[in-house]
């Protein structure tokens, strides 16, 4: 059996696309359908049964899987919301949960991969390699991260299974739809052209020009991908960066959603920076992919704008979501 948390999620539901394009299906999906959007992620998607994520943490706490034979749990359920300011749930959600996975994974030696996140580089001022020296938070949900990797890093030479935390950075694709204003900008972007017939950007701030604030965006394909890079290799653990290494400004996202519509940049405006976001918004982010390299990862990564017109090809066809037919 394979648990995916954060199943009916946007990575855990590409996950587990990615798993029925293996040819597994026993699969247990973790999640909370609250936001009963997400069952859309999960209807074109083959798998063995369902908990909710409140249900399934009391059970693993309580040893009711202590006799199940688990291959791997690919931890992606979390509260991804950087402005949600409620700590204490914060740290409920995205600490102690994983701590019990955690726990629960490497006293059974099941391979445990977990959700971490760029968030935990901060500005960017000191670089982004996965190092303590690089690390801040600028807000509770990347502090909750970064404790939980920092909580790896206390067992990690002692372990004898695989924990590996991937630092996820810019992550777009099909079945985000749920994430609402957390979703990325190419969604934003597309959804915004087809309802307004322009794409808005932020203008300048913190010395970037209009639109020219810049993110690694990474496509989630290629984020299943490196997921199943680590499955494939359990002598492997540690926290390492998920990201393309290669930093795109917003206006090359804005300028391939423009070419997918076929319209001008003329298309193309920029709206004052908001003020709730000022001294909480990371301006650069670029994945240091040396120590993801030097583990043998050769995948890959897509080229943005071959990706984002991908994708745009999706929102097109079914608003974004995977279809049986996707996964047969």
């Amino acid at each position: 059996m394979i648990i995916v948390t954060g199943g009916a999620g946007f990575i855990g539901s590409n996950i587990v696309k990615g798993l029925n394009e293996r040819g597994r299906d026993d699969i247990l999906i973790v999640d909370n359908l609250t936001n009963m959007v997400k069952f859309k992620n999960i209807q074109g998607l083959k798998a063995m049964d369902y908990m909710d994520k409140v249900d399934f943490g009391k059970a693993v706490l309580e040893g009711k899987f202590n006799h199940e034979k688990i291959d791997v749990i690919f931890h992606e359920g979390a509260c991804s919301d950087t402005m949600e300011y409620n700590g204490k749930y914060m740290m409920e959600n995205n600490f102690e949960y994983t701590k019990n996975l955690f726990h629960f994974a490497t006293d059974r030696k099941i391979q445990f991969m977990y959700a971490s996140s760029a968030s935990t580089y901060g500005s960017g001022k000191h670089g982004f390699t996965e190092k303590p020296e690089c690390e801040e938070a600028l807000n509770v949900y990347a502090f909750s991260k970064l404790f939980m990797d920092n909580y790896l890093r206390r067992y990690l030479d002692g372990l004898e299974s695989q924990v590996v935390g991937l630092r996820y950075f810019n992550v777009y694709g099909p079945q985000e739809n749920h994430k609402g204003k957390m979703a990325s900008m190419a969604f934003q972007m597309y959804n915004q052209f087809k309802a307004e017939g322009k794409v808005k950007l932020f203008e300048g701030y913190d010395g970037y020009g209009p639109g020219e604030q810049t993110r690694d965006f990474v496509y989630v394909k290629d984020v299943v991908k490196v997921n199943f890079f680590f499955w494939d290799h359990p002598e492997l653990k540690g926290i390492y960066n998920c990201g393309t290494g290669h930093a795109h400004p917003f206006n090359t996202v804005a300028k391939a959603v423009l070419k997918h519509f076929g319209a001008p940049m003329e298309k193309l405006e920029y709206v004052p920076f908001p003020e709730v976001l000022k001294g909480k918004y990371q301006s650069y982010t670029q994945a240091d992919e040396t120590k993801l390299l030097s583990v043998g990862y050769d995948g890959g990564f897509t080229d943005i704008e071959k990706a984002v017109e991908e994708y745009c090809q999706v929102l097109d066809k079914t608003g974004g979501y995977y279809t049986r037919q996707d996964t047969i």
